[in-house]
């Protein structure tokens, strides 16, 4: 892939940016050559700070909750945190289970671990929240009004945000005939020290990897 950006066609990459500038403007807001470079290797490690400042943005407006922030450990779990108004300061640690978007289908499922999941309702609003806030360095900002599909099972919450991911920018475009968002896949996510570890991939032939990552490595 890194050697595909040394081998730029030139006369390509302009006739196709002047064919595609409303996607390739999307494109770029979302990603840069560092975010797709790690998307087609495999793995992405986004950094907790990252999706707390996404988080931030989520609840600036929120009258039942004042912040949320996730501490990713060197255990495997990801410890959340959040200030409300109405159950006060909150701490739960856990387990991503599934972060996956691929299929047609986009969901979180995380598990508390060693204590009872309090107020089902605000929880559903916190990990709305939790998940779109994940998915905001692969496809850009989600904005949500109300909380999205949730099901609480004991003390595990699922989270489906795939109808939200369908009306973003980045999941109306295409690039070269391909709907980016249903070529992106996510596996996995999984908590170390400090951040979280994404499993990737990007189902696209070749020749469109390469043009993708030639427009992001040109100032075209």
């Amino acid at each position: 892939i890194t050697q595909a950006a040394d081998a730029v066609d030139f006369s390509m990459v302009r006739e196709a940016a002047d064919d595609a500038a409303p996607a390739i403007a999307v494109i770029k807001s979302t990603w840069d050559k560092e975010s797709l470079l790690a998307i087609l290797s495999g793995h992405i490690a986004v950094p907790d700070e990252v999706i707390n400042k996404a988080l931030a943005e989520q609840t600036a407006d929120s009258e039942l909750v004042r912040s949320v922030t996730l501490t990713s450990q060197e255990d495997g779990r990801l410890k959340v945190e959040a200030d409300t108004t109405k159950i006060g300061r909150l701490s739960l640690t856990g387990t991503i289970d599934a972060f996956v978007h691929k299929d047609g289908a986009s969901y979180l499922d995380y598990t508390v671990k060693e204590k009872s999941l309090p107020d089902h309702k605000m929880m559903s609003w916190i990990f709305s929240r939790i998940s779109l806030s994940m998915a905001q360095k692969f496809v850009g900002k989600v904005d949500l009004g109300d909380t999205l599909p949730t099901t609480i099972d004991h003390n595990t919450i699922h989270v489906d945000f795939q109808p939200l991911l369908k009306e973003t920018a980045f999941g109306k475009i295409s690039f070269m005939g391909y709907n980016l968002l249903d070529a992106l896949v996510i596996e996995s996510a999984e908590p170390h020290d400090g951040y979280i570890e994404f499993t990737t991939a990007l189902n696209i032939p070749e020749p469109v990897k390469k043009m993708l990552l030639n427009l992001l490595l040109t100032a075209i």
